[in-house]
């Protein structure tokens, strides 16, 4: 096990240096930086303008801010925002709370969703049931997020049920623990639906192709043959294993959710990580940017680590030794 991770923890650190080199790249490819707005002003001097590009790193060719820029973060230093004055750790600090706590959220719901839709599909195939859930599922997945995000921020309004928008009530400081945590998940209520639904469907047809696909596997059928109680056979055989791709996308769908949080941030207003970035992309705030980009890419790596490792939790049939060899 402790050689699968050492490898696998070195075979991030050329992938953070491709992703962010790239990143500053592009944000360098936009016409000027944070500062050329502050040229148009002419309550201030030039020289101004040219001290805090040198004194914030902005002055200097590409390649020599982005060394700066890596070696700061080998010091655990993200920077300084230029847009915000305030250090770019602490500012991704006060937002990536909000922005994990929805994407696990809406992971939760979907998988919650997803998983039994699919198991009464499958255990009844071409039912009813079965094609009255494809339909829904097909129609579903051609719905764009948004539409669903307006009409439940329409429905919330006529209802009042749900606040529309932010993560927190006014009155939230003078309620109790308990208090707070009922207002904070009534305010995360309609974002997590949103995002978490968003790939209801093609999880829950994932999970039916799944049970359809080891409903036919022989070591199913030999069970069967001996007389194990069908309940037993669906729990302990087919859903057990038609689980494990779950376990594998769980990386991928949790950075999935990252991104597609920014989305869900802007539409409902939402202090989290995905607003940030577009904040900082519109002012040109590279540390911010860059910071917010390093942390999230961070995140979807060890989310996949994590979910390999799960992976050999859930199927015995797979050990450390054939997954290092693999990778």
């Amino acid at each position: 096990m402790g050689g699968y991770l050492i490898r696998r923890l070195l075979q991030m650190i050329p992938l953070l240096f491709g992703i962010t080199f790239l990143s500053f790249l592009i944000m360098s490819l936009a016409p000027g930086n944070f500062f050329t707005q502050l040229r148009m002003n002419p309550a201030i001097s030039p020289e101004l303008v040219r001290q805090l590009e040198v004194q914030f790193g902005y002055g200097d060719p590409l390649l020599v801010q982005y060394g700066k820029w890596v070696w700061r973060v080998l010091h655990l230093d993200l920077g300084m925002s230029v847009a915000y004055r305030v250090n770019v750790a602490d500012l991704i600090a006060m937002r990536a709370g909000n922005t994990i706590i929805l994407a696990v959220t809406s992971m939760l719901l979907a998988w919650g969703l997803a998983i039994p839709m699919g198991v009464l599909v499958a255990l009844r195939p071409n039912s009813w049931l079965d094609r009255g859930l494809s339909f829904a599922a097909f129609f579903w997945m051609s719905l764009p997020s948004f539409f669903f995000a307006f009409l439940l921020m329409y429905l919330a309004l006529q209802t009042g049920w749900f606040p529309v928008g932010g993560t927190i009530s006014v009155n939230y400081h003078e309620l109790d623990w308990w208090g707070k945590i009922v207002d904070r998940a009534r305010h995360l209520v309609l974002p997590a639906l949103v995002l978490g639904t968003a790939g209801l469907a093609s999880l829950m047809r994932l999970m039916r192709a799944n049970i359809l696909e080891i409903k036919e596997a022989d070591f199913v059928r030999t069970a069967r043959a001996k007389g194990v109680p069908e309940s037993v056979v669906v729990r302990r055989h087919i859903l057990r294993n038609a689980l494990n791709p779950f376990v594998t996308l769980a990386g991928a769908e949790l950075g999935e959710l990252l991104g597609g949080a920014a989305l869900v941030e802007a539409v409902m207003n939402l202090q989290g990580m995905g607003t940030l970035i577009l904040e900082a992309v519109q002012k040109l705030d590279t540390y911010v940017v860059m910071g917010s980009i390093l942390i999230g890419s961070i995140l979807l790596l060890v989310g996949n680590l994590l979910a390999d490792l799960l992976l050999t939790v859930v199927d015995p049939r797979i050990d450390f030794t054939r997954l290092q060899r693999e990778g």
